[in-house]
């Protein structure tokens, strides 16, 4: 494997040192065209009554644009989405200092640079391809010059086309995005009606559905004609209020005023949401133009702005300046004419409208959650037909019979995960050979042992602990058993624990597979396991994506816990649905062999009609697909090795988070904040490594306690702390926007427990009383000791999870506020 050669602001990472990682880049990580639309159109159609956004001309492009998998991801599952023209970085205006993307993220959004790359229409460009764009002379590209560099590129000639207004709606259109951030709209030309000088951005506006925001159409143009245009092209208009009322006028660019009433005015990003929906359900293909007024704090008064611009177009006129060269003329002689002032409000300008546009898409994507979200039947226990019927050998989604409940109540926490009738066989002892007391049973013979039966499965165990120490209907299991004897008995027995069993589904005899998962451990004398059998099929076996998606639709959670057992493209699922109803994601590893289910590279959904759709991928922060694991070291250290090997660690977007950490040399502070030998194993640096994916990971270290690992936001008032100084174990120095540091902090055990009755569901209850803290609001940092003595709790119980944990629920509200230093009140 070739060593990582980029750099970041303090060279070379420690963290790349240590772990040799291959030299492959982006366009190898990137999925091919085909791919992502095939992606994207899939979703798509099969998304739970979404309505889509697929031109029909999506169909003729498999072969040619190239969407980023994050932003194919983000327009299947009707994530917020702000496409970006890639000309205005053409123009000398650097991404580094628009920070545009990075605005788009900050407001919830995922941002989608459109142009073409050396030949190829893209859509979500990156950071290092946008400069190489820059650097390498992109042509300017609208919607006619669309099919000529791709043409072009087809040929051979790798040229680039930095896309314009126009060229972007067609690009965002076609990618199936619907809202766009822009500076200034093109228009019509002072004596266009004469030269016929239209910028093609307004015909597009009459013709590709796409909601533009912009800063109205440039000073320097016609606007009333502009407006008459974009009428006659059945564009809507409208122009945001931005805290004002009575008659409003359209923006021109530096001025909030241009002497033109606007047709219509919205007072909010929700009203401009519900229009674009409006729009898209109508099914009426044309524009949408939202004008955003410039910062007042940045307007240049109307008055001064037209004596500046009347100058500058007089001029133009007189040195035969027209055409493509006219609008880049005048913006640099007003830049003359204003003393620079033109310059920060442009910038000040562009930056709103960006922000803007990434709420309204935001507003947008939740009323597309509410579509998705509509009440469904509900029931107790699902019970499915008696005959399923077969697409192409893929299960139909089963019709649900109604039993009681109409639809399913919220809850803080749901639990996505396993439940299983768990079978302990506890060795008796016996004497053994030579003498003397035998500890573990012999092989290949009968031994005499205490069996005992109980309900298990870490979804469960998981939500029983956080139901135990949360009030009452906090938290929900949702998981499958079979119509049999097992199954049965789980149901009535977390129906006597109180669980809510809304959404456990039975599955009949009809499906293979739908045995209800049972577990068999073997132990010795000492009740240590010696020995265990899972039959956990049923997990593995089936998939329900439009089910599990409206559950956690209707129970609404603050966190959202996904297991292990689950299939590896069933987890991914799993995490998309807690992500796109705005859940925190936990994942809690299972065992070493599924922890890496969550960095598998192939991930073909069980429930797609077509064996090339892909799950997928995962999100990096600050958009993190998932916010929590709690591996143990062997669990850590098969999430590290799957992440590596399927190449996780070469995507550009966690080198940037890796980066701007700058460790150098971090071993000593690694040997410090824990010890020799964890350092030795690659404990700390696994975790750091895998920071950009999980940025808060809590590795369970049995005797040795818990290490917690985080990583911190610039506002984290940790990095401020001299209290929690020596826990820092690095502090970003690059003025990032989104990273500040990562927090290491070894806590020991709380007890070491002598009189252990049972290993299993340990570290489950750490989990369940971990997240039952933060569904409370509180902070993974505050709630490890608490979590930890609900494990030694466990340790001494007979039961999976220790049914004595109800005595920690105020102990667990007290760490959740900040004060578990202090004796706890008793429980309310």
């Amino acid at each position: 494997m070739a060593m990582a050669t980029r750099r970041g602001p303090g060279g070379l990472s420690l963290l790349r040192l240590l772990h040799p990682l291959s030299s492959r880049r982006l366009i190898s990580d990137r999925r091919s065209g085909a791919q992502c639309l095939h992606t994207v159109q899939t979703r798509l159609k099969t998304g739970l009554r979404f309505y889509h956004n697929e031109p029909s001309a999506v169909r003729g492009l498999q072969g040619l644009l190239n969407v980023s998998p994050e932003v194919a991801d983000a327009v299947a599952t009707n994530k917020p989405v702000v496409a970006l023209e890639s000309t205005i970085y053409t123009h000398g205006a650097f991404e580094q200092d628009l920070l545009l993307e990075e605005i788009v993220r900050r407001n919830g959004a995922v941002p989608a640079v459109c142009g073409i790359l050396a030949g190829v229409p893209t859509v979500g460009l990156f950071k290092d391809e946008v400069a190489r764009m820059v650097n390498e002379g992109a042509k300017k590209a609208s919607r006619r010059d669309l099919a000529h560099l791709v043409g072009l590129g087809l040929t051979g000639q790798k040229i680039h086309g930095a896309t314009t207004i126009a060229g972007t709606m067609v690009l965002a259109r076609l990618a199936g995005i619907r809202v766009f951030g822009t500076g200034g709209l093109g228009g019509v030309h002072r004596g266009g009606h004469d030269s016929m000088d239209i910028s093609a951005d307004l015909t597009e506006l009459g013709r590709t559905r796409v909601a533009v925001i912009s800063s109205g159409c440039k000073g320097f143009l016609d606007i009333p004609r502009t407006l008459e245009f974009l009428e006659t092209q059945g564009c809507f208009v409208s122009t945001f209020a931005d805290g004002r009322t009575g008659d409003v006028d359209f923006p021109a660019f530096w001025a909030r005023d241009s002497g033109s009433k606007s047709p219509s005015v919205v007072m909010d990003e929700q009203q401009a949401a519900a229009i674009i929906l409006a729009q898209e359900q109508l099914d009426i293909e044309s524009g949408l133009l939202f004008a955003n007024p410039i910062p007042e704090e940045f307007g240049i008064p109307q008055e001064e702005m037209d004596a500046h611009i009347t100058l500058a177009i007089r001029e133009a006129d007189e040195k035969g300046f027209s055409g493509a060269a006219n609008t880049p003329y005048i913006l640099n002689r007003l830049k003359e004419l204003t003393m620079g002032r033109s310059v920060p409000a442009n910038i000040a300008l562009v930056q709103g409208n960006v922000a803007r546009a990434a709420k309204v898409a935001v507003e947008l994507s939740r009323r597309l959650e509410w579509i998705s979200a509509a009440p469904e039947t509900t029931t107790h226990a699902f019970q499915v037909p008696a005959s399923l019927p077969l697409r192409g050998g893929v299960q139909e989604e089963p019709k649900i019979e109604k039993i009681e409940e109409q639809r399913t109540s919220t809850a803080d926490i749901l639990v996505a995960g396993s439940v299983a009738l768990d079978l302990s066989c506890d060795y008796s002892g016996g004497v053994a050979i030579g003498g003397g007391k035998a500890v573990s049973p012999a092989l290949h013979v009968s031994n005499p042992a205490a069996i005992s039966q109980s309900v298990g499965g870490v979804g469960h165990n998981v939500a029983l602990a956080a139901h135990l120490v949360s009030d009452e209907g906090k938290a929900k299991l949702c998981s499958m058993v079979g119509d049999d004897i097992a199954g049965s008995t789980i149901l009535s027995s977390l129906a006597t624990a109180g669980l809510d069993i809304s959404c456990i589904r039975q599955l009949g005899h009809e499906y293979p597979s739908t045995r209800t998962a049972q577990y068999v451990s073997v132990n010795d004398a000492d009740k240590n396991l010696v020995l265990a059998m899972a039959d956990m099929a049923i997990f593995t076996a089936h998939s329900f994506p439009a089910y599990w998606n409206s559950a956690v639709a209707a129970a609404r959670p603050k966190w959202l816990v996904v297991d292990g057992n689950w299939a590896a493209p069933d987890i991914r699922i799993w995490v998309r649905a807690g992500r796109r109803h705005h859940a925190r994601v936990a994942f809690e590893p299972v065992s070493a062999a599924k922890a890496a289910r969550l960095f598998a590279t192939t991930v073909t959904s069980p429930s797609s009609s077509s064996a090339a759709e892909t799950v997928a991928s995962l999100g990096v922060f600050p958009r993190a697909s998932v916010d929590l694991a709690t591996p143990n070291q062997f669990e850590l250290d098969a999430m590290y090795a799957a992440a590596r090997e399927g190449g996780f660690f070469e995507d550009p977007r966690w080198f940037d988070v890796i980066d701007a950490l700058g460790m150098v040399g971090a071993r000593d502070r690694f040997v410090r904040l824990t010890s020799a030998a964890m350092t030795d194993v690659g404990i700390p640096v696994q975790t750091v490594q895998l920071l950009p994916y999980i940025p808060a990971i809590i590795t369970k270290l049995g005797a040795n306690g818990a290490l917690l690992t985080e990583l911190l936001s610039p506002e984290d008032p940790r990095l401020r702390d001299p209290r929690e100084a020596r826990h820092i174990l690095a502090r970003c120095g690059t003025g990032h926007p989104t990273v500040g540091g990562v927090y290491m902090r070894l806590f020991p055990a709380m007890e070491h427990v002598g009189d252990v009755a049972s290993v299993n569901g340990v570290g489950d209850t750490f989990l369940g009383v971990m997240i039952a803290g933060l569904a409370q609001g509180g902070r993974v940092v505050d709630l490890v000791d608490v979590a930890q003595r609900a494990a030694v709790m466990t340790l001494r119980s007979r039961e999976a999870v220790s049914p004595e944990l109800g005595a920690l629920r105020g102990e667990v509200r007290l760490a959740a506020m900040g004060l578990a230093g202090e004796e706890a009140a008793g429980d309310a």
